[in-house]
């Protein structure tokens, strides 16, 4: 059974315990009623974890009763060194399979970015200055630059958020907009999986596409990144809803992590390929959401390098059997269910697991296509949270933690699971239902980024 490395532990229950960093729920306020003081520990152990991304990414603690064995399980790569932006500069002007970005932007008249939202916490503020200042150096010009929000059948980004995506400065100078799934689409051709592929025309429009994307796992179609920029990205509700229900269901090369034998992403590849990108980058990151290592190019070559290095870096071990299993759903808080997938691996039958979603924004309903599909048969809003699927094994227990609880995010999982907006409620119930002197457990500290240990399929 792993256990997590008892001086890192031992590190993080004393710098909590000192109150440099502060109790979960108390360090961002919510409303008028926010707390003024927490409780110290008392002998216990205490974790340090990551919440709030793209609303001040803010370290909190959540505190554990003494004598509780708490395992913290971090991925290969938490201590990975974050590069400079001279380094990040550097790797990006080192394209594979294309010529470099401010070749390729010479004579060029309209470019377009796509980039991914805040449910995939790439922090692509990082690399479009030296995009930018590629094109610009080409003598692109300024009016003739358009970001492109690739996010499927996501719901619209405000123009706050566009900034907090970009970069502030590049948020106002340069011009952008939201995908439309719906409408001014263009066909591009059919795919070898009879996919007719409807892309976004301002897109197809364009005489230079880059698509930038950040690395993380996806359980369908292996990691994000590459293809999905373009499919789902920027293609058209008839082209997704194809590639998830009709590719997906009948296919068992799908999976997190698989990648190179994957029906469903083969597919993506082709419409990219119609598409005809020109120049991508693909980022590697932190759990802090630093950047660790970019991969530019070819949308397919350039990303097959890039997930190599992942698999090596986002994979932890699996702690089995674990009384009590606290999944952390951050970096990825508006679908928290990837973060959720941790306490069904790891919580023992009886057991009880706990998701934590604190972000201001809570749980996203808004997914057009998981919507369509939900209500195809004429189903409403209550008839789909009748019977709510939870995480863990029959006879495990669900505690929701957030300090921005809904009753949107409380449908979503069900009228037996508990529901909590401080952690002193979330120990009282572990408490009654753990008595032992000898309760495990296990911590997934950033568990929507986080994927076991598993291979590669090529």
């Amino acid at each position: 059974m792993p256990n997590d490395d008892s001086s890192r532990r031992d590190f993080l229950g004393h710098a909590a315990t000192l109150g440099s960093v502060p109790l979960i729920g108390t360090a961002f306020a919510a409303g008028p009623n926010q707390a003024k003081s927490v409780p110290k520990t008392h002998g216990g152990k205490s974790v340090i974890i990551p919440t709030h991304e793209h609303a001040g990414d803010i370290d909190e603690r959540i505190d554990f009763p003494p004598g509780w064995d708490v395992n913290v399980m971090q991925m290969a790569g938490h201590d990975a060194p974050v590069i400079t932006p001279k380094q990040l500069a550097d790797q990006m002007d080192q394209p594979i399979g294309t010529k470099p970005l401010r070749e390729l932007a010479q004579g060029k008249n309209h470019v377009v970015i796509t980039f991914d939202d805040l449910t995939r916490t790439t922090p692509t503020y990082v690399m479009t200055p030296w995009v930018i200042g590629e094109l610009l150096a080409a003598g692109v010009k300024p009016e003739n630059i358009l970001f492109l929000g690739s996010f499927g059948t996501h719901r619209c980004m405000t123009a706050d958020e566009i900034r907090l995506k970009l970069g502030k400065d590049i948020g106002n100078k340069y011009a952008w907009m939201n995908h439309n799934a719906f409408d001014c689409l263009k066909e591009v051709g059919t795919t070898t999986r009879k996919n007719k592929v409807l892309l976004n025309q301002t897109f197809m429009g364009a005489d230079l596409k880059i698509c930038l994307s950040g690395i993380k796992v996806h359980y369908d179609a292996g990691y994000g990144g590459g293809a999905k920029a373009v499919l789902p990205g920027v293609a058209g509700l008839p082209t997704i809803e194809y590639n998830h229900q009709v590719i997906l269901p009948r296919n068992k090369t799908t999976g997190p992590v698989k990648i190179f034998k994957n029906e469903m992403r083969l597919d993506l590849i082709e419409a990219a390929q119609f598409a005809k990108v020109d120049f991508t980058v693909q980022l590697l990151y932190n759990q802090k959401l630093r950047p660790l290592r970019a991969y530019s190019g070819d949308i397919v070559d350039a990303h097959h390098t890039a997930v190599r290095l992942a698999a090596k870096t986002y994979c932890t071990p699996t702690y089995k059997d674990a009384d009590i299993v606290v999944a952390n759903a951050y970096p990825q808080c508006a679908q928290p269910y990837h973060g959720g997938t941790w306490i069904g691996l790891s919580v023992k039958q009886g057991g009880t697991g706990v998701l934590i979603i604190q972000h201001p924004l809570g749980y996203d309903p808004v997914h057009y296509l998981n919507n369509k599909v939900a209500g195809a048969r004429g189903q409403t809003y209550w008839d789909l949270h009748r019977h709510t699927p939870r995480p863990g094994p029959k006879g495990s227990h669900t505690i929701v933690y957030s300090q921005y609880m809904s009753r949107t995010m409380m449908d979503n999982y069900g009228t037996d699971a508990d529901f909590c907006t401080t952690w002193a409620d979330v120990v009282k119930i572990l408490r009654q239902r753990h008595t032992g002197s000898d309760v495990k457990v296990a911590v997934y500290p950033y568990a929507g980024m986080q994927h076991q240990e598993i291979e590669l399929d090529g």
